[in-house]
């Protein structure tokens, strides 16, 4: 994966606040990858904050409000939705005097399986934070429809930046059909059981499953998982191979035939442009922003599969090669028309190009 160059001349220097875990191989997220790449290609002069982010304690949140504190007035500040919005008693004070924007990947309370009064507090304090910084961004334009509706805030503040892909090799696949993919980490947001669930229904047909992502983030969801292959008798067929980077999660994409993204919800969902960009066909949740991220080819058709039923749309995967050809096909139309990260931070640069000064919105 190369780097980009710095962008400059557009906007001034940007500080670029983001979770400290950002280059922990082995919790890999799109949203690390999305702000790692637009921080380098923008020339940001980044601040890692190390933290339970969004419920840090309360060293994390001095350290976070030190590093705000030490910028200038008028300042162009980033910060990662993760970091900021669980925080407004750190956030709010400081876009009184510095030009914040947040990034939000995902509204907090969308998280999978927080328990209801811990959602309710999340939600309250990210709307606080975004009602005070002067620019939102979203990930995505229906993420950006989602936070507008959400929490009551002006459209003409909140922007869609969706992320770049890099170029990448034609995936030869394995045998046309079976070899099957999931890369995210594996937590019930994601929805890995859904597609067990499938595939216990398609086992009298032939194929394999590699699980990629990282097993940290919900251990007891992960344990659940497990059990839960075994006892659909798949052990011998599915993989859960934990975090993949480089030239291992490279082989991975090489040898599928099918990418699978099973997740209850996603404001982009970079795997699935990931995949596309190999050419190699999707079937995901008809949910929040994956029809949009899978998009279509040229000629209209669509690169995959979208749908609520994993397991008639495997089995209609398995089965007919004529589906498998149009979608095949789709996907390396669909591979030309994806935006580069060079496109997409210039499209960031622009953005906040436009962020105002403090006292302007007041």
């Amino acid at each position: 994966m190369g780097e980009l160059p710095a962008i400059t001349g557009t906007v001034a220097v940007i500080t670029f606040v983001v979770p400290g875990d950002i280059d922990d191989q082995t919790v890999p997220s799109g949203g690390n990858v999305y702000d790692r790449r637009m921080s380098r290609a923008l020339g940001a002069h980044e601040v890692a904050v190390a933290g339970t982010w969004p419920t840090p304690d309360e060293a994390a949140r001095q350290e976070l409000a030190s590093a705000l504190a030490d910028l200038d007035d008028g300042a162009t500040v980033l910060i990662d939705g993760l970091v900021a919005c669980g925080v407004p008693e750190v956030v709010v004070p400081q876009a009184q005097r510095l030009r914040i924007a947040v990034l939000v990947h995902l509204p907090l309370a969308d998280e999978t399986g927080l328990e209801p009064d811990l959602a309710t507090e999340l939600n309250t304090r990210e709307r606080e934070t975004l009602h005070a910084a002067g620019m939102v961004i979203a990930t995505s334009p229906w993420a950006a429809r989602r936070i507008v509706s959400h929490h009551w805030l002006d459209a003409d503040r909140v922007h869609a930046v969706p992320p770049g892909t890099d170029p990448a090799p034609l995936a030869p696949g394995t045998d046309g059909r079976s070899r099957l993919l999931c890369v995210a980490a594996v937590t019930q947001r994601k929805g890995q059981d859904r597609l067990v669930e499938a595939l216990a229904e398609v086992r009298d047909l032939r194929f394999e499953c590699e699980l990629v992502g990282s097993l940290r983030r919900d251990t007891d969801y992960v344990l659940r998982l497990h059990e839960m292959i075994k006892e659909c008798g798949l052990a011998d067929r599915v993989t859960l191979a934990g975090p993949k980077t480089g030239a291992e999660l490279e082989a991975s994409y090489a040898a599928a035939d099918l990418f699978v993204l099973p997740s209850h919800t996603e404001t982009y969902g970079m795997v699935l442009t990931e995949a596309l960009a190999r050419g190699i066909p999707v079937l995901a949740t008809r949910v929040s922003a994956m029809p949009e991220t899978v998009g279509r080819a040229p000629d209209g058709t669509v690169p995959g599969i979208l749908t609520w039923k994993f397991a008639d749309a495997l089995r209609r995967f398995l089965t007919d090669a004529q589906l498998r050809d149009g979608v095949r096909a789709a996907a390396r139309a669909r591979r030309e028309t994806l935006t580069d990260w060079d496109a997409a931070a210039r499209e960031l640069a622009d953005v906040l190009a436009d962020l105002e000064e403090p006292a302007c919105r007041r």
